[in-house]
């Protein structure tokens, strides 16, 4: 899945950037408070961009 993609999804289900890392960026889910890193690829594996939707406590996407 495109990083760009990812990003939106996750802002879609209400997750907002917490703060900038050196290699990845931080995403926390406003409802529960959890945090997830998201590494700076253009492409996620789809396995990974499962991994960062269960440690947000988001549905995963249907497209990977």
């Amino acid at each position: 899945m495109k990083r760009t993609k990812l990003i939106k999804y996750l802002q879609d289900a209400g997750c907002e950037l917490l703060r900038e890392g050196g290699r990845h960026t931080v995403y926390r889910n406003v409802a529960n408070r959890q945090t997830a890193p998201v590494p700076r690829h253009r492409e996620i594996d789809g396995l990974l961009v499962l991994k960062i939707c269960k440690e947000l406590g988001s549905n995963p996407p249907t497209e990977r």
